[in-house]
C-alpha cells in the first residue's frame, strides 16, 4: 500500500505536463500512473485544478547560524523557504566562522540536522587565507560547491568572511589553481574590491550618502571588471566556475562568449535583478540595498533576454537576513546599513506571476529551479524531477487565486526588513510543500513539527 496518492493535478513530468497522479511510498515517488492504474494509499489527496511541479531548489541561501542567530536559525529560514516551495537549501557560507575546513562544516550540518524543516546541502567557503583546506574540503565530500568573494570584508564583519575571500589577484591565482583540482564549481561574487572601495570612501566623503548612492557607488564597471577576471583566471588554471547574482546584461554577455568558448561556467541571477530595479532602491533606501546593487530598469529588462535563450542556468533567492537594526541606521547614510534582504519564500511565487504575465515559460521556471539546479550540483536524479525512484519533493500551486505578499506573515527570522515585495499581488497560490513525501507546508502554513526533519544531501559519488 502506498503512503500518499496525489491525484487530478496537473503533473511536469519529463519536459512536459499530463494529467496523472503520483503515488509516494517511503519518502519516495513509487508510481506515476492514471488514476484507474494506481495502488490503494493510506492517504489520497485530490489536487484537482492545481499544478504539481519538483519541489524547487534554493541555489543560494544564507543563514546566520552559528555567529548571529539573532537574524534567524536554520528552523526559521528553512520555515521560510518551505512557505516558498523550497524543498532544498543550498547554503553559501557568511557565518562565524565560514566553513573553510572540515570541522567547521561538521558543526555547521550537526545545527542544520536539528533545526532543518526541508533538506539542505552546503558550500564550501574558498579564501586566501587557507587555501590548503580547499582540497581537504572537496574530498570529505559533503559540500556541492565552493563560495569566494572578491572583495575584502566589509567593515565590522571580518568573522562572518573569515576564509572566504581572494581579494587580489595573486590570492585568486592561487585559491583558483586549488580550485581547479577539486572538479567542483565556486560560486563568486562578483564586484571589483579597489572600485567598491574607492568610490564607497569617496560619496561618503563628499556627503553623497542618499538612497540612490548605493547604487551609484558601485557601477556596472564593478561587477562586469570583475567577471573578467574570474573568466581569465579560470581559463588559465581550469577551475569551474559559477558567477553569482548575475545583476547587468554586460556581465550576462561576457560569460555566454565564455561558453561559447569551452569554459566551464554557469550563470546565476536572482527576483531582485529581475523585479527590483534602481528606483526601488531609491524608494525603499537600506531595505532594497543589496550587493551587486539594482540596476536601472533598462538593464533589468534586458536580463530576462537571458532568461528565456536559456543563458541564466538558475536562479537562486540569496535570502540575507538582517535586524531590523542593521537596516535602519541606513535611513541617513546609506553606507551604513547592511545589504541584503530575505526573500525565500518569494522566488516561486514571483516567477509564476511572471508566467501569468507572459514574461516566461512555465517550463522554463521549472528549468531554472528545480532541474538545472539538481543536474548541475550532482544532485539528480535524487532532486530536481518528477520521476520514479525520486525523493517525493513536489509542490503543488494554482494561477485561480492570488497572493497578496504580507511580510508579517513572513517566517523568517528577519520579516521586519522583508519590505520591497510588500503588498505585492501575485497571480498564483502555492498550496502545498511535501519533502520526501511529507507535507510541510499547507495553505501558506508551514508545519513546526517539522523541526529536524531535513537531511544533509550530498553531491553523487563520481564513478570510478
Amino acid at each position: 500500500m502506498l503512503d500518499l496518492v496525489l491525484k487530478n493535478a496537473t503533473v511536469f513530468v519529463g519536459d512536459s505536463f499530463c494529467q496523472v497522479d503520483v503515488g509516494v511510498k517511503d519518502g519516495k515517488i513509487a508510481v506515476i500512473s492514471q488514476a484507474d492504474c494506481m495502488p490503494e494509499a493510506k492517504e489520497v489527496l485530490d489536487l484537482t485544478g492545481q499544478y504539481l511541479i519538483p519541489g524547487t531548489i534554493d541555489t543560494h541561501m544564507h543563514v546566520r547560524d552559528p555567529g548571529h542567530v539573532e537574524r534567524g536559525n536554520f528552523f526559521t529560514e528553512t520555515m521560510c523557504a518551505a512557505a516558498g516551495g523550497v524543498t532544498t537549501i543550498m547554503e553559501h557560507p557568511i557565518s562565524v566562522p565560514p566553513q573553510y575546513n572540515v570541522e567547521i562544516l561538521e558543526n555547521r550540518i550537526k545545527r542544520a540536522e536539528d533545526q532543518c524543516v526541508v533538506d539542505f546541502c552546503f558550500y564550501g567557503a574558498a579564501g586566501a587565507e587557507f587555501p590548503e583546506e580547499i582540497t581537504k574540503l572537496a574530498a570529505d565530500g559533503r559540500i556541492v560547491a565552493f563560495k569566494s568573494f572578491l572583495h575584502t570584508a566589509p567593515q565590522g564583519r571580518y568573522e562572518e568572511f573569515k576564509g572566504l575571500t581572494m581579494a587580489d589577484d595573486a590570492e585568486l591565482l592561487v585559491g583558483m589553481t586549488e580550485l581547479a583540482k577539486t572538479g567542483l564549481i565556486c560560486a563568486f561574487h562578483a564586484e571589483n574590491n579597489d572600485l567598491i572601495n574607492y568610490y564607497s570612501k569617496k560619496f561618503q566623503e563628499e556627503g553623497r550618502v542618499g538612497f540612490r548612492d548605493h547604487s551609484l557607488s558601485r557601477p556596472v564597471i564593478t561587477e562586469v571588471q570583475s567577471v573578467e577576471r574570474v573568466l581569465r583566471f579560470a581559463k588559465e588554471t581550469g577551475a569551474r566556475v559559477e558567477i553569482a547574482h548575475v545583476s547587468t546584461p554586460q556581465a550576462m554577455e561576457l560569460i555566454c562568449k565564455a561558453r561559447a568558448e569551452g569554459q566551464d561556467v554557469y550563470i546565476e541571477t536572482c527576483p531582485h535583478y529581475l523585479f527590483l530595479d534602481e528606483e526601488d532602491q531609491a524608494k525603499l533606501g537600506p531595505y532594497a540595498k543589496c550587493n551587486p546593487p539594482l540596476r536601472k530598469k533598462e538593464l533589468q529588462e534586458k536580463l530576462w533576454d537571458y532568461i528565456n535563450d536559456g543563458s541564466v542556468d538558475y536562479i537562486g533567492s540569496d535570502h540575507s537576513p538582517f535586524l531590523l537594526e542593521e537596516k535602519t541606521r541606513g535611513l541617513d547614510n546609506i553606507f551604513k546599513a547592511n545589504s541584503g534582504f530575505p526573500g525565500a519564500d518569494l522566488r516561486l511565487p514571483l516567477m509564476l506571476d511572471a508566467v501569468t504575465k507572459g514574461k516566461v515559460s512555465l517550463p522554463r521556471v521549472i528549468e531554472l529551479l528545480c532541474k538545472n539546479p539538481a543536474k548541475i550540483f550532482n544532485i539528480y536524479p535524487q532532486k530536481g524531477e518528477i520521476r520514479v525512484g525520486a525523493d517525493a519533493d513536489l509542490v503543488s500551486f494554482n494561477f485561480d487565486h492570488e497572493t497578496i505578499v504580507d511580510k508579517n506573515k513572513c517566517y523568517s527570522q528577519a520579516r521586519e526588513i522583508a519590505i520591497p515585495y510588500d503588498g505585492w499581488r501575485l497571480q498564483c497560490q502555492l498550496t502545498n510543500t511535501f519533502v520526501r513525501g511529507r507535507r510541510i507546508m499547507q495553505d501558506g502554513i508551514v508545519d513546526e513539527k517539522a523541526k529536524a526533519y531535513g537531511t544533509l544531501v550530498t553531491p553523487n559519488k563520481a564513478e570510478a
